[in-house]
């Protein structure tokens, strides 16, 4: 008996839970295996490249389908057991079936592509910094929960894969520190104990010397000898062991084009000012929080910097509170996952900043932004990737740009 088609499906090319094989070509940056049926695009969870799989439709869109795995016909040389019995139903991972040396490489391959069709250029990405550790790493996790009717708690974990409501149980998460995995099990065993009215999330951050569950409370960690002291729930990046590294590459790159200041957009608390303090005579951060504000001239002073001035500024007049000369700064951009906004490039540009390192989580993003450096004169110099987010479709990339 067939499945009745859901009422807003749409039929072509092919019909509800339709099989099919597909031959898997590459990867999605949302970490999707891909392959094509006579031209068509069909898009596969958990499919690797060079697989040949048995799908079942579930979606047709304008210009791709969506289906499930079901079965590997020719498995890839690259996979391996997923080593979490959540993988495939939790969708906090995509590649825990991948070898991670896979994973690095695919990553790559990605980046390149999308710097290719995003910025329009074509550039060599150097291969992506491995992570050291590619299980036990992330130092902060925010597992949820939703009530029943009588108050009860029964999942408390991530959302299913696929789905925007529906959460899995999550006991364990095998890319979460042991820290925090040993007080998740107490955290659990505390929800499920008291009535709730209404679903929460909880807070886990590994600081290397406790587990903060508070996200009003205060953490301080360390990273290269340098405190930082912020708020448990602001973001602060979560892997800390290849965190020296990768701000420390980051500095370097901007330091390398002959720069003598430094200005740290998105500087948040504080994270690569205070690296590149000792790199450049003057770190001039910039940050629309307030409190990071605060918190990021806390731990100058914490770290006896003295060359650091922060500013709480906004994306308007981000560059008017700047003294020094563009041709004799360079200019560090971390933003959120959406990018920078053109308002902001446009002032980036008349500011002229001999360097441009752009720190990015969300490489789409990242590409998009780097066409109108491009056309306002300024040259790729490097792009490098770093693995911050072993398992998982995520990345961290930081593109260096001159004028």
């Amino acid at each position: 008996m067939r499945p009745q088609t859901p009422r807003k499906f749409h039929p072509h090319p092919f019909a509800y839970h339709q099989e099919i094989e597909l031959e898997v070509t590459t990867l999605t940056n949302m970490g999707q295996g891909l392959g094509r049926v006579d031209g068509w695009v069909v898009m596969v969870p958990y499919a690797l490249p060079g697989e040949l799989i048995r799908t079942r439709i579930y979606r047709n869109d304008k210009n791709f389908s969506e289906g499930d795995l079901l079965e590997v016909l020719r498995p890839s040389p690259d996979r391996v057991p997923a080593p979490c019995p959540l993988f495939g139903s939790c969708g906090g991972c995509q590649y825990q079936n991948m070898g991670y040396s896979a994973q690095l490489d695919w990553k790559r391959r990605q980046v390149e592509e999308l710097l290719r069709h995003m910025a329009r250029v074509e550039f060599a990405v150097a291969p992506v910094i491995a992570s050291p550790r590619e299980y036990g790493y992330r130092s902060k996790i925010t597992p949820h929960f939703d009530p029943d009717s009588s108050g009860a708690v029964q999942e408390i974990g991530f959302l299913r894969a696929g789905r925007r409501k529906e959460i899995v149980d999550v006991p364990q998460c095998l890319i979460a520190t042991d820290a925090i995995n040993a007080v998740l099990e107490k955290e659990r065993a505390a929800i499920r104990a008291k009535s709730w009215k209404r679903g929460a999330t909880l807070l886990l951050r590994d600081t290397g010397s406790a587990v903060v569950t508070d996200a009003a409370a205060t953490a301080l960690t360390t990273v290269a000898g340098l405190t930082f002291e912020f708020l448990a729930g602001d973001f602060f990046q979560n892997n800390p062991f290849i965190l020296e590294s990768f701000v420390r590459y980051a500095v370097d790159q901007a330091r390398g084009g002959g720069a003598r200041h430094l200005v740290d957009a998105y500087c948040g608390s504080g994270l690569f000012s205070l690296f590149g303090a000792r790199e450049f005579d003057t770190v001039t951060g910039i940050e629309i929080s307030v409190s990071a504000v605060e918190r990021a001239r806390g731990n100058a002073g914490r770290n006896g910097l003295a060359n650091c001035t922060f500013t709480a500024g906004t994306a308007g007049d981000i560059f008017q509170s700047i003294a020094t000369a563009g041709p004799e700064t360079a200019v560090l951009i971390d933003p959120p996952r959406r990018g920078s906004d053109e308002d902001f490039l446009r002032q980036l540009i008349a500011f002229g900043p001999r360097t441009v390192v752009y720190v990015s989580c969300n490489p789409a993003t990242q590409m998009r932004d780097l066409r109108p450096l491009l056309d306002a004169g300024y040259t790729l110099r490097a792009v490098q990737p770093f693995d911050l987010f072993p398992q998982t479709k995520h990345l961290e990339c930081v593109v260096t740009l001159e004028r």
